[in-house]
Formats: C-alpha cells, sequence, structure tokens
C-alpha cells in the first residue's frame, strides 16, 4: 500500500472513530435510533484517487431490513401523533446535531467519494438548506375544498405514504440523502434510505447527528423514523424494494437500475419516482456573450468530473462560432487543477469507481475509433504524483461528432464534452432533443424572444438561459423519458411524498343515500 493510500485509510478510520462508527465490526447503519453492523457478506471500499482498498463493512442483508421497516412503522405513528408545528420545529432542532461537524462530515465524503473537499464543504451547507427548507413545510401543506353540487362538504387532504424508501446514488451521498429525507419526513413519512455500496457513511452520519441533535435541546426525531441500511443492490437494495411495508419508492441513480426499481414497484403496485441520467445539451448561438458562454459550459461538464445528472455533457454551437468557442474551451478545461480530492487547490479529482473509469475510457475510444477527435484530454492527466494512481482522466473536448455516436446518445457520466455544430434555431433545437434523456439543458443568447423561444421547445425538465446549473430547492426538478420520473425539491418534491384523500361530509338535515353508483354526484 502506498503511503498516501496509507494516509486516506488512518484519515477515514479516525473520522469513522469520530462519529461513533469504528468498532470491532463497523457500525455501518443506522437502524431504530442506533448504530448496528452489518450482518452480510464483506464489502470493500476504495479510494478512488489511488485505486487502493480503503476500509471494509459488511452488508447490511434481509434480516436489516426487516428491523429498519419494523422501526419505520413505529416511529411514523409516533411522527404523526405530534402536530405538523411540531414536526417543524423539531426538524429544526435537529440540525443542532451538525454544528460543530461540518468539516469532518466534509471530509468523510471527500475521501470515500473522491471529492474535492471544497465542494463538500459547499454541500454540507445544502443538507442544512434542505431541512430548514422542508421543516418550514410541515404546517403549510394546506388542502382543498371542492364545491361539489350536492350538500356534502368536500375536502381534499394530502396524507403520508407512511413508509418509504429510498436509494440514492454515490456521486453525491450527502446531497441527495438530504434532498430525499427531508422532504420525506416534513409529509409525515418515516425513511428507510440505501445509499450506494460505494460511499456508505455520510448518510450514517447524517442520520446520526440529526437524531441526536434535536434531544440536545428538547425532544427529537422520534426513534425508527429515519433508518440507513447498506449493501450491495441484489441483497439490501432488493429486500427493501420488495418488502410489503414500503408503500413508495424513490430511486436517483442510472436508467438501467431505475427499471429494476420501477419493476420491483410496479410488482406490488407500489409508485416510484425515478430521477435517471441526463444527456443535457448547451446550445451557444453566435450572438451570445461567448465568455460567459464558454465559462457556463467548463462548469456544466467538468465540475465534480462530469459525474453530474444534469451534467452539460453535449455542447451545441452555432456554425460562425463554432471552431472559435470549442479553442477557447480547450484551452480553459486544460487550466483546470486536476488532483487529489484532499488538496484545497484540486479543482476536479478522480471519477469515483474502476467501473466508471473503464466505462469513460471505453467510450471515448470508441468515438475515436468512429470518427471523433479529442481537441484536448481523453487520457490520464499529466503532472499527477506517482502515487495518485486512480480513476483520473483528463477534461476532455471532442469534436468531429456527430448525432449517430454512441458518445453523443448515451451518458458518459465523466468529463467528456462532445461539441457540434448547428447551422439555424431550428436545427439546434431538433438536435438537442434527439435522445431518449430529458433532463436539462440551456440556451445562451442575448435575444431574448429567441431564448424563451428555444427554451419552450426544448424537452427538458429544467432548461437555464445564459446560465447554467443554477438550482434551488424551492425548485422542482425532474425529467422526461429516460430521465425518469416525478419530482424532487419545491412543493412538487414534498408532493411525492403524500396521497391525496378526499373527505365527504353529508350536511343536509336528513342524509339520504342513493341506491347506485355516482348517484347524486355531478
Amino acid at each position: 500500500m502506498s503511503s498516501l493510500s496509507q494516509r486516506a485509510c488512518d484519515h477515514l478510520a479516525a473520522l469513522l472513530k469520530g462519529f461513533g462508527l469504528a468498532a470491532d465490526t463497523l457500525l455501518s447503519n443506522w437502524v431504530d435510533g442506533g448504530l448496528v453492523a452489518g450482518e452480510g457478506e464483506e464489502i470493500t471500499l476504495i479510494n478512488p484517487a489511488t485505486g487502493e482498498a480503503l476500509m471494509s463493512y459488511r452488508d447490511a442483508g434481509a434480516g436489516l431490513i426487516e428491523r429498519a421497516t419494523q422501526a419505520a412503522q413505529r416511529g411514523q405513528r409516533e411522527w404523526m401523533a405530534l402536530t405538523a408545528s411540531e414536526r417543524g420545529r423539531r426538524m429544526n432542532a435537529a440540525l443542532r446535531g451538525l454544528e460543530g461537524h461540518e468539516e469532518a462530515l466534509a471530509q468523510l465524503e471527500s475521501v470515500v467519494a473522491g471529492k474535492p473537499i471544497r465542494d463538500c464543504r459547499a454541500e454540507v451547507g445544502k443538507v442544512r438548506e434542505m431541512f430548514e427548507y422542508y421543516a418550514g413545510w410541515c404546517d403549510k401543506q394546506h388542502g382543498e375544498v371542492i364545491p361539489v353540487p350536492t350538500s356534502h362538504l368536500n375536502y381534499v387532504r394530502h396524507v403520508p405514504y407512511g413508509v418509504v424508501g429510498q436509494i440514492t446514488p454515490w456521486n453525491a451521498p450527502m446531497f441527495t440523502c438530504a434532498w430525499q429525507l427531508a422532504p420525506a419526513i416534513a409529509a409525515g413519512n418515516a425513511a428507510v434510505l440505501k445509499p450506494s455500496e460505494l460511499t456508505p457513511f455520510t448518510s450514517v452520519v447524517i442520520a446520526k447527528l440529526l437524531e441526536e441533535g434535536g434531544k440536545r435541546v428538547s425532544q427529537g426525531l422520534p426513534k425508527g423514523l429515519i433508518n440507513i441500511v447498506n449493501g450491495l443492490g441484489k441483497t439490501t437494495g432488493a429486500a427493501l424494494t420488495d418488502h410489503p411495508t414500503i408503500s413508495k419508492l424513490v430511486f436517483v441513480g442510472s436508467p438501467q437500475s431505475g427499471r429494476m426499481i420501477a419493476e420491483a414497484g410496479a410488482r406490488r403496485l407500489v409508485p416510484s419516482v425515478l430521477e435517471l441520467g441526463g444527456k443535457s445539451a448547451n446550445i451557444v448561438f453566435a450572438d451570445a456573450k461567448l465568455d460567459e458562454a464558454v465559462a457556463g459550459a467548463q462548469a456544466a461538464i467538468f465540475a465534480a468530473a462530469g459525474q453530474s445528472c444534469v451534467a452539460g455533457s453535449r455542447l451545441l454551437i452555432e456554425r460562425s462560432v463554432f471552431e472559435q468557442v470549442t479553442t477557447r474551451l480547450a484551452r480553459a478545461a486544460e487550466q483546470i487543477a486536476v488532483g487529489l480530492p484532499s488538496d484545497e487547490a484540486t479543482r476536479m479529482g478522480p471519477l469515483q469507481n474502476r467501473r466508471q473509469f473503464e466505462q469513460v475510457t471505453r467510450m471515448i475510444e470508441a468515438a475515436e475509433a468512429a470518427g471523433a477527435r479529442v481537441l484536448t484530454g481523453g487520457k490520464r492527466p499529466e503532472g499527477l504524483s506517482d502515487e495518485a494512481q486512480g480513476y483520473f482522466i483528463a477534461p476532455t473536448v471532442l469534436v468531429d461528432v456527430t448525432p449517430e455516436m454512441e458518445i453523443a446518445q448515451q451518458e458518459v457520466f465523466g468529463p467528456v464534452l462532445v461539441a457540434m455544430a448547428f447551422d439555424n434555431e431550428a436545427q439546434a433545437i431538433q438536435l438537442a432533443n434527439e435522445t431518449r434523456f430529458g433532463l436539462a439543458g440551456a440556451v445562451w443568447s442575448q435575444d431574448v424572444a429567441r431564448a424563451h423561444r428555444v427554451a419552450g421547445q426544448l424537452r427538458a425538465g429544467t432548461v437555464w438561459i445564459n446560465s447554467y446549473k443554477a438550482i434551488s430547492v424551492m425548485s422542482p426538478f425532474g425529467g422526461f423519458g429516460d430521465s425518469g420520473f416525478g419530482r424532487s425539491s419545491g412543493l412538487d418534491g414534498l408532493r411525492e411524498y403524500t396521497v391525496p384523500q378526499s373527505v365527504w361530509v353529508e350536511t343536509a338535515p336528513e342524509a339520504s343515500v342513493a341506491f347506485g353508483y355516482g348517484s347524486g354526484v355531478g
């Protein structure tokens, strides 16, 4: 083992010990208000920066899923016995648990996920933002009164599903954990969440800190309201999606896995929300402010090493400025500081795992074989230390790409940008929509009318104009087609965790119940 890997292992062990997870067998789950070891096979984590082993933990397994779902049922009943205002107060109070642990949380995320430490610090703030926002919604989930043409009072209320199952990905484990937990419990549900087996720890720590935080000031979140179970998809994940207690499934990840989740839910007639992949188009017209467009295109694809569902992986450029934009973008890409996640100067780290590294490398090679040309990147970055033998790929820009190529159609999930030219507005829209994905897109132009016109014709759940990756917990997020269905964030994200219940009250002095379906209802 290299000295760099040894330092990372020691650092991770110290972080886990500080959070109380270290024991003879690693306590890698949070179930019924306590840390619990897994019961299944051993899973080894790999350091993305070195490609060497970091630590091992045990798969949770079906037995622990059973314990978690039972605990969740108890926790949800206790949670719903509280007033809505009290639930909101307790969610806010739970955030006290994060105080003083922000840096350690960021370090934990950086070591295991391979993300630059600067990015991880920002994501800790997002956890707080998510819970604060949804805590405010607890006592503002108003119903509706329907003016039915009878003597009845008919009102609609939004009730929780009960226990929801959530599966989150390895590219943003801390962010997606809070992204789904906060609206779920604000809506009145309990949750059993399985993070990716590649990035298991920050979700466990967040659940632990939240439950402990509320109890510092008064009564906190009920035991069992939040449960985190870690393990493989084929074991722990399957046990979760197939469990009869789970009333709704929420999945963030790849389209391939998303289909399996949807099928599992369909077998039990359980609804699901799927936030899947993307192949988002960044459209640059000749009249755009090109400095801003180049900077936006760079951030859209190379932030997080391209491991983002909304990555702007297709750059569509008006032909008259194509060479100018791609040349400037290639130069900018070559200036990105690629390095170890722990280095404060690093702006782009490694890919998270070997499978992803091999997939990205294969797709670049296949694109070249099909006729694409690498303008910059396409290989291991220069200047890395000898110990940094992990999953690094330099920021890559490809030109001479045609729409039918795999690299132009399939999600790469890496720092790879394909640039294609268009001649007019109609062709730009056609190229942008020529994919099975529909998660995001952007338009760069100083012509306001055209920008709105094009944005309205893009088949994408989120569209930016003269910007990219502007997101807010207040705004709904989701896609079309292979990008999934359902929404996260905002009121729409909260509503995904509730079911409308229609209540009818007879107000006539003497009720008359007619015999026959729909009698008296207009």
